[in-house]
């Protein structure tokens, strides 16, 4: 088999790009900075890890982004690349919730009845979602504004919480069935296996109208 789908990562402060042939890993590059260098670095990744693996452009059967929620500017970047390959070697993009990404690569080494990704938005607001251990969505993407008791409910199950956006929260959100991961970051290694069950259902983005999932404009107070 040779479905080699190249994966970017660029939704927060990690700049990431990983090669999957089918559900295989065959290469991978990652940054993580505040500084959020993915403009200078993106490029010169990509093309690092496709010589680094004996690759060729014309190889690949698609591209696949990490679509959001996220920073505005890192998304943007990261959408505008994959648009641009996919233009050039006339290829299907394929877009991947980086939330849903992100709990697919913890419940690997992690074992928990729910995952919730959370990635920083500003002061005690996060993007947010629920999955399970099959990585099903248990609850919608949103944007919390997170106190003490705004996920009492859930956590009647053991929940593990992770991403930049949980760090902020470890003494905010306390219960016996809440447990933190440290350093859990969008990563394009996580991306390749939702990536390719796309790719084989023919499920493609239109590469003139794609826009990222910026999420930026809705703050919820919902309490579960």
């Amino acid at each position: 088999m040779r479905d080699f789908i190249l994966n970017i990562e660029t939704a927060t402060k990690s700049c990431s790009v990983s090669l999957f042939n089918g559900e295989q890993l065959v290469g991978f590059k990652e940054h993580i900075s505040k500084e959020f260098s993915h403009s200078e670095m993106l490029t010169g990744y990509i093309e690092d890890l496709l010589k680094d693996s004996d690759i060729l452009f014309s190889q690949l059967v698609a591209i696949a982004v990490s679509m959001g929620p996220g920073s505005f500017t890192g998304l943007r970047i990261g959408v505008a690349t994959a648009k641009g390959l996919c233009y050039a070697l006339k290829i299907p993009l394929i877009s991947v919730s980086t939330l849903q990404a992100m709990a697919f690569g913890v419940a690997k080494i992690f074992k928990a009845d729910l995952y919730c990704p959370m990635i920083d938005a500003r002061r005690m607001e996060v993007y947010s979602a629920f999955y399970d251990i099959k990585n099903k969505l248990i609850r919608e993407i949103r944007a919390d504004v997170v106190d003490p008791t705004s996920y009492d409910k859930l956590l009647s199950v053991p929940i593990v919480f992770f991403g930049d956006g949980a760090e902020k929260l470890k003494n905010v959100i306390v219960h016996n069935n809440a447990r933190f991961l440290d350093d859990v970051h969008p990563s394009a290694k996580n991306l390749g296996v939702l990536a390719y069950k796309k790719f084989i259902k023919n499920d493609f983005e239109n590469i003139a109208y794609f826009e990222p999932y910026y999420l930026k404009d809705f703050v919820s107070n919902k309490k579960d």
